[in-house]
């Protein structure tokens, strides 16, 4: 089945933009911090504060009342430039007992000129000054010589077992589609590192046991529904940004199937949307919004409206995209924070309000408070 047009897809996307509900008046922002270099993921402490990174390679404690810690120490060398450095962070689920936290970064090849995206774990001091006993319980395989599509997002599901997103490196496209390597891949593994029992290519030939789904191409937003089960959405190229819902063992199609087309125009190899055996997105949005950050609403702080709904920060447009979702399909989209800048990451803290991180040298995080 060949892809429609650039056009036809343009006027699909803004016949649903049209049919936007705004349920509710817009929430009103409120800065809690500024000053951070190109922050990428944030976490939230206890007593109110949170944990940032920033890309270059340093992570800082934010206090309740907005000042900016100084960098922690332990932090591991990083390969900072282009879309690479330290990225996404995560608190354990039993943090106030054990101080757990995973972080994902561009990992450098010691003495060589190749990375790829490293998960760790560490604890972080008492004093929160620090990181101690770093691990590293992943590394993708193959080290490229790239500084693009890392993915990098990190969510622990309900049994404890944590999903990393992969990307396909940009000049590895093709081995999104093999299962022996890691390249376009989500991955899920036990918190030690190793491959759960129940991942579906264990004991399989020729297969790494880490993957769970693969065919990705740059996934930067990853969160747990409210029934358990994981969604993420991943970078077209020029076009075809993709909201997934990855079951395990399933094929997401990239690079064999896209609605997007190469930059500057043209086909991607076949020109195809649909594939036997290729899973078709749940959403996609063309043209791209450069999708980063992902966080469902399961409070009530904003209203009934409003819980339930998807919400994804875009890094081109520069608007948290608010997305109204029935029977598992999107209905809606409203444009929130429009013209504000990048948003890097969204989430919902244990407030039950929404925080977002701009990503720019001035960054900042912000609360959403109700309207």
């Amino acid at each position: 089945m060949h892809s429609p047009s650039l056009r036809t897809r343009v006027l699909a996307a803004g016949l649903l933009a049209a049919a936007c509900t705004a349920a509710g008046a817009a929430p009103r922002p409120e800065v809690v911090a500024s000053g951070l270099e190109n922050p990428w993921g944030i976490a939230f402490l206890p007593g109110g504060r949170f944990l940032v990174t920033e890309k270059a390679g340093r992570m800082r404690v934010i206090g309740a009342d907005g000042k900016l810690g100084a960098p922690l120490g332990g932090v591991p060398p990083v390969a900072a430039g282009g879309q690479g450095g330290l990225l996404d962070v995560m608190a354990d689920s039993d943090f106030d007992k054990n101080r757990t936290l995973y972080f994902c970064f561009s990992e450098p090849e010691a003495g060589g000129s190749t990375n790829g995206t490293a998960l760790a774990r560490a604890q972080l001091s008492a004093d929160s000054s620090r990181l101690d006993h770093l691990r590293i319980i992943f590394s993708q395989r193959p080290k490229v010589a790239s500084r693009a599509h890392f993915g990098c997002r990190i969510v622990e599901a309900r049994d404890g077992t944590l999903f990393l997103t992969l990307g396909d490196r940009f000049s590895r496209k093709d081995d999104a589609q093999a299962l022996d390597n890691h390249i376009g891949k989500l991955v899920r593994i036990s918190k030690d590192g190793t491959a759960p029992a129940d991942n579906p290519f264990v004991g399989r030939s020729g297969a790494l046991p880490e993957i769970w789904s693969y065919g990705h191409r740059n996934g930067q937003g990853a969160t747990l529904a409210p029934d358990g089960k994981l969604w993420m959405h991943e970078h077209g190229p020029q076009g075809g940004d993709e909201i997934n819902v990855p079951a395990p063992g399933r094929n997401y199609g990239w690079p064999v199937i896209t609605y997007g087309e190469n930059y500057g125009g043209g086909k991607i190899g076949e020109g195809i949307t649909r594939k036997e055996g290729m899973e078709q997105p749940l959403h996609y949005w063309v043209p791209s919004i450069a999708p980063s950050g992902m966080a469902f609403l399961t409070s009530d702080r904003y209203g009934a409206a409003w819980k339930g709904n998807l919400f994804v920060g875009s890094l081109k447009f520069g608007y948290l995209d608010r997305i109204e979702l029935r029977d598992g399909k999107v209905v809606a989209e409203q444009r929130l924070l429009e013209g504000r800048a990048r948003i890097r990451d969204v989430k919902q803290g244990p407030d039950g309000l929404l925080y977002v991180l701009t990503d720019q040298s001035d960054g900042k995080l912000i609360r959403l408070l109700p309207d």
